[in-house]
């Protein structure tokens, strides 16, 4: 890792090598800033042997406001991947020779061992939240990340709870690397990147409002699930043609619109199958589905156990 400590348009030797810049560049020295490095021993001995948290874990966390000048190079990589938000301002990055620009509410995921550089900008310096973690699913995480994204950078709206989940991972760890904050910190961490990766998803119970088409319709069937809803009452619903909105719908969810519909009714009828004493006819008539046989095959080919068998599994 190489770190640049520069000052304008004078050569500096750091770490046995020298550079040149018109830019002033600061290692550290931000007001206000928070930084934690885990202890490499710690990481050994207690996360990455740690069934519990060695799929995902932080190795440093940190918050830099307004980080004026603020600079890193690391030609051969980190050994950790590098989640950066930015919240405020903007910065540049530079990653496999290919440049982002990083505004309020984007954020971008560095793969480990891959080259790099960043900057915040000179007259609006962004102020970001940043971890470095590692883990033995982090791959897979990031790949999934990837292919949504098409690219290293994605964007997300703000929410607090976001920065408050943040806030406990720091605050934890903050505390020290008891085995009860090293798990609890860590096993937020997943919760964390997933709040990026699956954005829309994200604190859904507390948005009041429903986010895009699909998620109307979802909510349209949440609100149906007792009727047997066509397709074309579906899209018309949310003003669509049913070919556009079957298109829409699969793309965003992996299920076409009717598949999705009854996965709906057969997590409703496992609720009634657990707290209710009602009999299998009578749950199939309050789905809306007039053959009780057809629901039980229904529930079978999804839970892949019959209605009967699923309640007194459960119950037992």
């Amino acid at each position: 890792m190489i770190d640049y400590l520069l000052f304008n348009g004078i050569i500096v030797c750091y770490d046995g090598l020298y550079y040149y810049c018109t830019m002033l560049r600061k290692k550290e020295g931000f007001a206000g800033q928070r930084a934690i490095v885990l202890p490499r021993t710690i990481l050994a001995k207690y996360c990455s042997s740690n069934s519990l948290i060695a799929g995902a874990y932080i190795t440093d966390i940190g918050y830099y406001p307004k980080a004026k000048f603020h600079y890193r190079e690391r030609i051969h990589g980190c050994d950790q991947h590098i989640l950066i938000y930015c919240c405020e301002g903007k910065g540049c990055l530079e990653i496999k020779k290919e440049v982002y620009r990083l505004n309020p509410g984007e954020f971008i995921i560095i793969p480990q061992g891959v080259a790099h550089n960043y900057s915040a900008d000179e007259t609006t310096p962004w102020t970001i939240y940043w971890i470095h973690f590692k883990g033995n699913i982090t791959n897979s995480i990031l790949k999934t990340f990837q292919l949504k994204n098409n690219s290293y950078k994605g964007f997300v709206d703000y929410q607090d709870s976001r920065i408050r989940l943040f806030e406990d991972m720091y605050s934890n760890l903050e505390m020290g690397y008891s085995n009860d904050n090293l798990c609890y910190a860590n096993m937020c961490l997943q919760h964390f990147l997933t709040s990026f990766i699956f954005n829309d998803n994200y604190n859904l119970a507390d948005k009041k409002q429903s986010i895009g088409t699909i998620n109307s319709s979802i909510i349209y069937m949440q609100q149906h699930i007792y009727e047997m809803i066509p397709l074309q009452v579906m899209a018309q619903a949310v003003h669509l043609s049913a070919s556009h909105f079957s298109f829409l719908f699969k793309k965003k969810t992996g299920f076409p619109p009717i598949e999705y519909f009854n996965h709906l009714k057969i997590q409703k009828a496992c609720q009634y199958l657990l707290f209710t004493d009602l009999r299998i006819k009578e749950i199939a008539d309050k789905l809306g589905i007039e053959d009780q046989y057809y629901f039980s095959r229904m529930f079978t080919k999804l839970m892949g156990i019959s209605p009967v068998a699923y309640r007194t599994k459960r119950i037992s």
